[in-house]
């Protein structure tokens, strides 16, 4: 059973915890704003400084999963006000962290340098494993929030889920006048919301809430339906990333075994620019034909790409 009815948080008990309406307003907005803003220094500064330790300490403080939750409570139980409510938090909550982290990319003598750090690279190009990741996370962060007895996870669920570092990574991006890559992280952080909206929704249908409160399972078809919808458009990106990726190591490959009579010869690298594969090539003055990698990346790809080869003159040289 995901929820016993000994460890099952009654509905009021819900409403207290994701609801930032209920109960005391003034505490709860402030706690949220603050702690917020907070974690949204410490994501930009982790990103810029390339520390994962930092960007972890982001993902514990920022409450960003409260009114994310809340929007699942509203669904499942009706409650057009509190979906209403917890969506305009979130999207303001997300416009805070976006602004942070375009202003920290301003101040920057090099903002450009921080793109290709690993806190940039690692969130701007999300893949269906980061969708199934959410989707699990999402799961175990519902069944907590309604169960008395493992509410100590959460810590665990907020560095999971990764809400406020692509929100920041979103911010240095077009700070840096990266929009591309942006949109990348923004994809991630949707997917993150759709997650765990998608799961908690179901999580808190199944253990009764919306029998709780009065809300027919037929009511909630159209809210069904935007949740499907948007996390088919977060989906194709995903997908298209990760068939790039998996294109781009059968390419690399490929490279190695064209290149395998002549010696020091390594591809070093694989990036896609539109339909055109670029492999990156260390090698001596004579390679094989082009022609030859041509026809092993057609026989990879469905369609025909372009095929780039940028080749660089020289041998690796390993110290003694």
């Amino acid at each position: 059973m995901l929820i016993p009815d000994t460890q099952r948080r009654p509905l009021p008990e819900l409403d207290e915890r994701l609801d930032l309406t209920v109960g005391d307003r003034s505490a709860k907005a402030s706690a949220f704003w603050t702690m917020l803003t907070l974690a949204g220094l410490i994501a930009v500064a982790g990103v810029v400084g390339d520390s994962t330790a930092t960007v972890i300490g982001a993902m514990i403080v920022a409450p960003l999963s409260t009114p994310i939750l809340g929007v699942g409570l509203g669904i499942a139980t009706g409650r057009a006000r509190l979906i209403g409510h917890s969506l305009m938090i979130v999207v303001l909550g997300a416009v805070l962290v976006v602004v942070v982290g375009a202003l920290f990319a301003q101040l920057l003598p090099n903002s450009t340098d921080v793109l290709a750090n690993s806190q940039v690279l690692g969130r701007t190009s999300p893949k269906l494993s980061d969708l199934t990741a959410a989707l699990a996370t999402g799961l175990v962060g519902a069944i907590a929030v309604a169960r008395r007895d493992v509410g100590d996870v959460l810590p665990g669920v907020a560095i999971a889920i990764s809400l406020v570092p692509p929100l920041a990574v979103v911010g240095v991006c077009l700070g840096s006048g990266a929009p591309s890559l942006a949109m990348g992280a923004l994809v991630l952080f949707l997917s993150n919301v759709l997650a765990l909206v998608i799961t908690a929704t179901g999580v808190l249908v199944v253990a009764g809430y919306s029998t709780e409160a009065g809300w027919g399972a037929g009511k909630r078809g159209g809210a069904y339906l935007a949740l499907a919808l948007g996390m088919v458009v977060v989906a194709v990106p995903m997908v298209a990333n990760t068939l790039s990726s998996l294109w781009a190591q059968q390419i690399a490959e490929a490279g190695e075994r064209w290149l395998a009579d002549v010696p020091g010869a390594h591809v070093t690298d694989v990036v896609w620019h539109g339909d055109t594969a670029t492999v990156a090539v260390l090698g001596p003055q004579d390679l094989p034909p082009i022609s030859e990698l041509q026809a092993a990346v057609d026989s990879i790809v469905p369609w025909e790409p372009s095929l780039r080869v940028d080749h660089t003159v020289g041998a690796r040289i390993v110290a003694e």
